[in-house]
């Protein structure tokens, strides 16, 4: 008779088990005999679908499911199976019970896409979100007696979607491009405080020092931030009220108590730390049920050190979620969103200091640029307005030695006025202060005018110049000085660069604009160098010119000049082909008020002092040697008729440097670059090259590199004369090989003593030469005869900072065959110009035994740096001198350096940090300090 019963509940998986199983005599639906044909169809389909259903019966509601609906109410299930759904779901039917009895009343179907519903499913009041459509189930009789419910959860799609938005928001408006970092922090805050259900409340705090810093927690005007303190002192516990609070600062030097801190300090150090006493410390009600706040994540906020994070957010749980992996994962992106807002912040606000910094700095040089070029007025003033009226006095006029001495002196003091003014314009553009004193002007006129006072400087060029400005129909508002300098930088550029040819200048107009054109046949300017040319200092590199001087502000200030006069200036340019710079100025422009006065004194001096410079670039020395004055000289001077070759680009330096050096009676040839100065050389071996760095077509570092890799001039003294000072310069300048570097303006005494010391070391190195014979080769370096044998000397009661070294007979051979090629030694002052002598010395002797110059030039730089060292580091020596010691011989070669002092670290300020690294990155370096000095030994293999 059971049959029946147990047949409704066939294939009902292990619900249907449970069904059958069940004394539904006990419910209110009675036994399953007497249950009407519609509700057995209705439990048939309910048990055979997989979809989660529920099927409610009666006035009791009695509940009827399928396994797919037992895994959502999870461990209601199987209490529930013939209960009231009102006690089973009780905590989620004020939401449910108008969905029913519509459903009950009407006999219409709803459906509602994402229902929130309050569950105890999982020992805690969960927040859970089902798709759910509630239908009528009518009986036998056609009337409604139930409701059948189709549902799925949908809570992981809702809550993710969520999370997403607030993470989603946190990138948009955290991207901390127009704050600071504690901004930042704060726009992050304010966005998790819009999403309580995930985050109930967050503090984000930052390293500084060694605490942790809050710049930012939830709040707001939420009731729940009085309960947060403003701040606790975790290296201080506290009476016990600070339990409840968010601490402000967390020392993690000393945390404190481990009940006090949060998990900040183990998040501070990169792991992640649960917090699960919340409830004591923070009475925060959250969640849709309101119930209060039990666990908090700290987790650290990555930074670009692993070892160091950027500071800890502080987060709370949902007490409606469980903390599974996705919500771990939620809590990880959250504070990597963060993290990337904090430090783009952060990055952005170093960047804006640091522009900020700059234009301070720019203001600085700008307003420092200005003062100076005020204080150089009264000086030039003064220089120059003796030199002029020595010049122009008919009353004692000057011999032509003088009078060649002082128009030198006057040319270049009227240069350096040009320069002076040039700055002093250029830093009232910078700063905003420059003004324009239009005046209206016959334009055509005033830039013929100014054109043709370059025509004897072009056409001196072997270069045609070109000059079309025909009236125009009205006058224009201009400031003539201004234009002036325009024009004349325009063409005084185009000179420069030019070489065959042609220089064209035009003015013409439409009615727009009036044009002043300058297109010249020149070197060109490569495209890329273009967008660059109008900025201030720029120069292209590498570009073939009359002259490497300038100061690189002339077409920036073409460029600041036409703008202030309410035009602008463009260019075009082909490599090998020219350039063609056009300035416009807009007639609305030119029909400004003008003021009106007499004119500003000066017209044109600008473009004569232009022409003067641009003469100084044409002016080529003579072919032959100039030969020193017979009645100069000492007669017995050894040095006399020592070939010197002079290379400048400046005319003036030229003249300068051979009147001085033929007044010591040596024989000058003079040059104006370094390419010049190969051919010479190549011709006719000299004595010693001084020259310039700053040159055309081949500068003086890149002639000093070629010298050095020729092994027929490997061993030519080189001096190196220059306005670039400072260390570097000069390190960059005696790396390369040259013998000694001298920075202008210099002492015409300590130049010659320069070039008389440098002739004698290299006259030392080789055989001597007839004065005016062939001219020298350069041999192997050889101790003279008679030296003293190396050992201990007696130090000299005066040491010459200057002197030729002493060279020091070698040593026997050693064991290993070192030295059999060659072992030769030094005594060097121990003085900073040693350096230079000891290289010179070095590199003669080992320039005739084939080292590869790449080896050389290595051991030279690690042995500069031990010479260096050892005058540096000698404390109290007890010789006031620094030997060096060369051996070669198998396959090795050994430089040793050995002073007589005791060991002292140098101070910071004279540490450059390269000492060491120099020599052992060029060779094997040992170092053996004992109580009499220090040695140190550096060793190469010669393959």
């Amino acid at each position: 008779m059971t049959r029946p019963s147990t047949d409704l509940f066939l294939g009902g998986g292990d619900t249907g088990r449970l069904m059958a199983r069940l004394d539904w005599a006990d419910t209110p639906l009675g036994p399953v005999g007497g249950w009407p044909q519609s509700l057995r169809a209705a439990v048939r389909m309910v048990l055979s679908s997989r979809y989660p259903m529920l099927l409610l019966w009666g006035e009791s509601y009695s509940q009827l499911y399928n396994d797919a609906y037992s895994a959502l109410i999870g461990d209601k299930h199987p209490a529930a199976l013939g209960d009231d759904v009102r006690v089973t779901l009780a905590e989620g039917w004020p939401v449910l019970a108008p969905l029913i009895e519509e459903a009950m009343a009407t006999g219409v179907a709803s459906w509602v896409p994402a229902l929130q519903l309050l569950l105890e499913r999982a020992g805690y009041r969960e927040e859970a979100y089902f798709s759910v459509s509630h239908a009528p189930a009518r009986d036998d009789d056609g009337r409604t007696v139930g409701v059948l419910t189709v549902c799925s959860e949908v809570t992981q799609q809702v809550i993710g979607e969520r999370r997403l938005r607030l993470l989603r928001d946190l990138s948009v408006l955290g991207d901390g491009r127009t704050v600071d970092v504690d901004a930042t922090a704060a726009r992050l805050i304010d966005v998790i405080d819009g999403h309580p259900l995930d985050v109930p409340f967050a503090a984000i705090y930052l390293r500084d020092g060694t605490a942790l810093r809050r710049v930012a927690c939830t709040g707001g005007d939420h009731r729940h931030v009085r309960a947060l303190p403003d701040a606790v002192e975790l290296t201080d516990p506290g009476p016990p009220s600070y339990t409840w609070g968010l601490p402000d600062a967390a020392e993690l030097t000393d945390p404190g108590p481990p009940s006090y801190t949060w998990g900040l300090p183990d998040a501070a150090e990169g792991r992640a730390t649960p917090v699960t006493d919340v409830a004591d410390r923070l009475p925060l009600p959250a969640g849709p049920w309101n119930d209060p706040v039990r666990t908090a994540l700290a987790l650290p906020l990555p930074s670009a050190d692993e070892d160091q994070p950027l500071g800890v957010l502080l987060a709370g749980v949902s007490p409606s979620r469980g903390l599974d992996e996705a919500y771990h994962s939620f809590h990880q992106l959250l504070a990597q969103q963060i993290s990337v807002a904090l430090r783009n912040a952060r990055e952005y606000e170093e960047e804006r200091r640091r522009v900020e910094a700059m234009a301070e700095l720019d203001r600085v040089k700008t307003d420092f640029f200005a003062n100076v070029s005020h204080e150089f007025r009264t000086p030039l003033t003064l220089i120059l307005g003796p030199l002029t009226d020595a010049l122009t006095d008919a009353t004692a006029p000057l011999a032509a030695v003088q009078r060649e001495r002082v128009e030198t002196g006057w040319r270049n003091a009227t240069r350096l006025l040009t320069l002076v003014n040039s700055l002093l314009t250029f830093s009232s553009l910078e700063a905003g202060r420059a003004r324009s004193d239009a005046r209206m002007v016959d334009l055509a006129a005033l830039t013929a005018e100014l054109a043709g006072v370059f025509r004897a400087a072009v056409e001196r060029a072997g270069l045609t110049l070109e000059v079309s400005c025909p009236p125009l129909p009205r006058p224009v508002a201009v400031d003539p000085v201004n234009w002036e300098r325009i024009v004349t930088n325009l063409l005084s550029n185009a000179l420069k660069y030019t070489f065959i040819g042609r220089i064209r200048v035009t003015l013409d107009t439409d009615d727009e604009e009036v044009r002043l054109t300058v297109a010249d046949t020149g070197i060109g300017i490569a495209e890329r160098d273009l967008p660059k040319l109008f900025e201030r200092f720029h120069r292209v590199r590498g570009a073939r010119s009359r002259s490497h001087e300038g100061t690189g502000i002339g077409l920036a200030l073409v460029h600041e000049l036409a703008r202030l006069e309410g035009g602008d200036v463009r260019v075009t340019s082909q490599v090998g082909v020219g350039s063609r710079f056009t300035v416009t100025l807009p007639w609305s422009a030119a029909y400004r008020t003008a003021i009106t006065g007499p004119a500003v004194d000066g017209r044109g001096d600008a473009a004569r002092a232009a022409v003067e410079e641009a003469i100084g670039w044409l002016t080529e020395p003579d072919d032959a040697p100039t030969e020193p004055d017979p009645t100069s000289g000492a007669a017995t001077d050894e040095l006399a008729g020592a070939r010197i070759l002079l290379a400048d680009d400046n005319a003036d330096m030229r003249a300068y440097l051979t009147r001085l050096l033929t007044g010591q009676g040596w024989r000058v040839r003079a040059v104006t670059d370094g390419r010049q100065a190969l051919d010479e050389i190549h011709r006719h071996l000299p004595d010693l090259v001084l020259t310039d760095v700053m040159m055309p077509v081949l500068d003086g570092f890149d002639l000093v590199r070629r010298l050095r890799a020729d092994p027929t001039t490997r061993a030519l003294p080189v001096l190196v004369l220059s306005a670039r000072a400072g260390g570097e310069a000069s390190v960059e300048g005696l790396s390369l090989g040259a013998d000694d570097y001298v920075v202008k303006p210099f002492a015409a005494a300590e130049l010659i003593a320069r070039i008389r010391a440098s002739i004698r070391r290299a006259r030392d190195r080789t055989p001597a030469v007839a004065v005016g014979g062939d001219p020298p080769t350069v041999a192997a370096a050889a101790p003279p005869a008679g030296t003293a044998p190396v050992g201990p000397a007696t130090p000299s009661p005066t040491v010459d900072p200057v002197r030729d070294a002493v060279v020091i007979e070698p040593a026997a051979a050693e064991p290993d065959g070192l030295g059999d090629l060659l072992d030769v030694g030094w005594t060097f002052p121990s003085a900073p110009t040693s350096a230079a002598a000891m290289r010179r010395d070095v590199r003669g002797a080992l320039v005739e035994l084939d080292v590869d110059p790449d080896v050389l030039e290595d051991l030279l730089l690690a042995a500069s740096e031990a010479m260096n060292n050892a005058v540096e580091h000698a404390q109290r020596p007890s010789r006031p001198e620094v030997r060096v010691r060369v051996q070669v011989g198998g396959g090795l070669i050994r430089i040793s350096v050995r002073d007589f002092g005791t060991w002292r670290d140098r101070r910071p300020a004279m540490d450059r940090g390269r000492g060491a690294l120099l020599m052992n990155a060029y060779g094997d370096v040992r170092l053996v300090s004992t109580a009499e000095g220090t040695t140190v030994t550096i060793e190469r293999r010669l393959a």
